[in-house]
């Protein structure tokens, strides 16, 4: 298990708002996209996991942020950039189950609002900043498309430094990362996860919701 480091305001601010200020100049938004949400919404998850082992003590022991401008959600926790990058959000997973729940009027599958989540949350978190946030990254692959792995932050609305995992998780839209033995990657993270199930928020709402543990468990690369 791995603890994160705080984050200041006073940097979320510096970062987010550097490349907010410039005019956006990166290509469009993936033509991948589709592509990729399509596979989500039907139980695949198509953003593989690492090549090799994360730099996970580095969310510890010293944040490095760089600025990125998000544009979609590709799954309930990958999204593309505006340079067509693919990030993965390490310390969440979003469900890999398409079992059809209830949330509030909406009714859709797991997998749909999961992946609704993790957009309405980036929209969430880069609104304060002017489209953008900072991400520290612990890793990438090689090859194409570029896929980096990384623990974004925002400022929550309580004007305190948040991890965007953190916030989906809490919010019932996805679940804590863990290894294939089900040991949660981060504590705070189980513990935001353990908070929302009781407290039967999003997902966690339906009664009849089967949590997909082995499934989700045996996805899951990070570790």
């Amino acid at each position: 298990m791995h603890a994160i480091a705080p984050v200041s305001i006073a940097v979320l601010v510096a970062s987010a708002a550097a490349v907010a200020a410039q005019q956006a100049t990166a290509p469009g938004p993936a033509k991948f996209v589709e592509y990729y949400q399509n596979a989500y919404a039907s139980g695949r998850d198509l953003v593989p996991g690492p090549q090799q082992a994360l730099n996970s003590a580095s969310l510890a022991t010293g944040l490095k942020l760089e600025t990125i401008i998000p544009e979609a959600a590709l799954t309930g926790n990958a999204f593309v950039d505006a340079q067509n990058t693919i990030i993965r959000l390490v310390g969440v997973q979003g469900c890999l189950s398409t079992q059809q729940l209830q949330l509030g009027e909406m009714r859709a599958s797991c997998t749909m609002l999961s992946m609704a989540g993790l957009n309405a949350a980036l929209q969430t978190a880069a609104a304060p900043a002017g489209g953008a946030f900072p991400c520290h990254f612990l890793g990438a692959n090689s090859g194409q498309p570029a896929i980096r792995f990384a623990e974004c932050f925002f400022i929550g609305p309580d004007d305190r430094a948040q991890p965007l995992s953190e916030y989906l998780i809490r919010r019932g839209l996805a679940f804590a990362a863990r290894a294939p033995n089900g040991t949660a990657l981060y504590p705070e993270y189980a513990a935001a996860e353990a908070g929302a199930a009781k407290a039967r928020v999003g997902i966690w709402s339906n009664a009849a919701f089967r949590h997909p543990y082995g499934e989700r468990y045996r996805h899951n690369q990070m570790n």
